[in-house]
């Protein structure tokens, strides 16, 4: 949790410090009322005073009342724009930690955990903060020097408030060692209820074609159960401890008047008054201390499951990122668009052996170099290798003439569109979609943005929608088909104009004439960029100046489409199975 405290700024640690202030100034005008009810008390008990004192008193008490009040306000005041702060602070840090971590980042925390941590684990922590600095500060400065008042008021009184303070403290501490292990479970089921409604969303029409939200429901009646019943046990045990603190403020209360009629019972006459006017300033003092520690429970309450929070988050702002910026921004124009392979194998952290095996090409400018193989061979892999969405783990993979290690990732990303194969639309309107993202020469404009979605062969849709090129289209892009999402997002990679396309089997959801009208226009539009096609297609790629073949992640031919035919087998197979005998034979 101290880990958290370097997440505020100068101005944060200056409203502390200036709620300090009135927290001190809080506390003294709490503790001065007692001394005034004492007075008052002297006064009724004392023959010959004039109401006229008494009231000064009573008007003392209400000033310390009101100045307390004040102060209560400034202070919470402080505490919200701290907490607020704070949290605005953390969240960015965790989204920006995020977006710089790899795919196997990402994997290793889960997408739904990734969302708690920056939600859920964030305002755990916010609260913490917010109460911290208006009880954590407060209730030891309130119980220390109300017990400096109070330590020569009666050695018997002191008795009594010490073991009452030993009772609460005992509570406390038992049930930070039994409810502290539920707060770390919290955490982990809200993660998996998360998880599980997440697919249940993505997943809705899958569920419902196979009949299965019956076994869907029941999944997430179990982890929705099991965290309502970790809920309930910390909240039931936690629930102890407000009749508890009852219990003991009413116990010393008793204690005290009842201890204090029998010293005054045996007291002379004039111990009597002096007696009866500790006792009530004790009994006032005594609750204030009381109090103290019943402010701290409410951060006991509160710190377990923040201090778990306050880890999680650690978890993901300690984590090493594996993908660092490089320092090249400039590249040769002698090589701008030549992508090489040098003997590059790729291995994922947690596999056992590679997955990609001593890959070796070069794709000068202007060349369509293709990819093909069965599924699982490593086409995907291979390519998220040159925006570096993976670092090869061995060899090198040289963009520019430029290890793409050493380049920063700002100069690598201008120089690459990049269509996936799941297509990728955010919520907003077409042109925001297709202009989404900047390159080195600024934002598409919307001329570049129509002549995109032309070449991507969605003109026609397009303007037909409502609003045409400023139509909404949801999150997910749900209210448009998936070739439409698909040629849009091929639009999007357009409009940059960059150096290098890679198409990560992206053709695969267009039919063949929107397919062959496609590649036709690009071809005319990006004959001096560099294209890195990845298809199971051998209609697709058959016109590539380069096809590679790969095959449990080895490179077993790379060719023209005619040469792959003569020379590999594997390509021959591919071929065969998606080509007639005639059309074999005219090839």
């Amino acid at each position: 949790m101290l880990k958290m405290i370097k997440n505020l700024n100068k101005k944060d640690y200056s409203l502390i410090l200036f709620s300090f202030i009135f927290i001190i100034a809080q506390v003294w005008l709490d503790l001065k009322l007692p001394d005034f009810m004492a007075e008052i008390t002297k006064l009724v008990q004392t023959p010959g005073s004039q109401m006229r004192d008494i009231l000064i008193q009573g008007s003392y008490m209400l000033a310390c009342a009101l100045g307390s009040l004040f102060s209560a306000f400034v202070v919470g005041y402080c505490a919200a724009h701290v907490g607020s702060s704070f949290g605005k602070t953390l969240r960015k840090k965790i989204f920006d930690k995020t977006l710089d971590f790899n795919m196997e980042e990402i994997k290793k925390f889960s997408t739904s955990s990734l969302i708690t941590r920056n939600t859920n684990d964030v305002t755990q922590v916010q609260t913490f903060i917010i109460m911290g600095m208006q009880v954590l500060i407060k209730a030891p400065i309130m119980a220390v020097w109300a017990i400096s008042k109070i330590a020569n008021k009666g050695f018997e009184f002191s008795i009594i408030t010490a073991i009452g303070v030993s009772v609460v403290l005992f509570t406390i501490f038992s049930l930070i060692i039994f409810v502290f292990p539920k707060f770390k479970r919290i955490q982990i089921l809200t993660d998996n209820l998360n998880r599980i409604t997440r697919e249940n969303l993505n997943g809705i029409r899958v569920i419902r074609a196979f009949n299965a939200e019956d076994f869907q429901t029941g999944r997430f009646e179990k982890a929705n159960l099991e965290l309502t019943n970790t809920h309930l046990f910390i909240q039931k045990s936690m629930s102890i401890m407000g009749p508890m603190m009852t219990l003991v403020m009413t116990g010393i209360s008793l204690a005290i008047y009842w201890v204090g009629a029998y010293l005054i019972n045996g007291a002379d006459m004039m111990e009597k008054l002096e007696l009866f006017g500790n006792m009530v300033v004790f009994s006032s003092y005594a609750i204030q201390v009381i109090m103290s520690f019943m402010m701290l429970v409410l951060i006991f309450v509160i710190y377990p499951r923040a201090s778990v929070s306050a880890k999680r988050i650690n978890e993901i702002l300690d984590t090493d990122i594996q993908i660092k910026d490089g320092e090249t921004k400039q590249t040769s124009k002698d090589l701008e668009g030549v992508v090489e392979f040098k003997n590059v194998s790729f291995q994922y952290p947690d596999a056992e052996e590679p997955i990609i095996h001593n890959i070796s090409f070069k794709a000068n400018k202007g060349e369509t170099v293709a990819f093909i193989g069965s599924t699982g061979s490593g086409k995907s892999t291979l390519i998220n290798l040159i925006p570096r969405f993976y670092d090869a783990t061995e060899g090198e993979v040289l963009v520019d003439g430029i290890n793409v290690k050493d380049m920063t990732l700002e100069a690598l990303y201008n120089k690459i569109g990049y269509i996936p194969q799941k297509a990728v639309m955010f919520k907003g309107t077409v042109n925001n979609n297709i202009s989404f993202g900047t390159t080195s020469n600024g934002k598409p404009n919307h001329a570049t943005i129509k002549k995109a979605i032309e070449i991507a062969q969605g003109k026609e849709f397009v303007e037909k929608m409502s609003k045409k090129y400023n139509s909404e289209i949801s999150q997910g892009g749900t209210n448009i088909s998936g070739g439409q999402k698909q040629r849009l997002s091929i639009a999007r990679a357009i409009a940059r104009n960059p150096e290098i396309y890679i198409f990560d089997d992206t053709f695969s959801a267009l039919d063949y004439k929107t397919d062959f009208e496609l590649r036709k226009a690009l071809k005319q539009h990006t004959n001096n960029s560099t294209i890195f096609i990845v298809a199971q297609r051998i209609g697709t790629i058959k016109e590539s100046d380069k096809i590679v073949v790969l095959d449990e992640g080895k490179c077993v031919g790379i060719g023209t489409h005619s040469e792959l035919l003569n020379t590999c087998e594997v390509y021959r197979q591919i071929a065969s199975s998606q080509l007639s005998k005639e059309e074999l034979a005219n090839e």
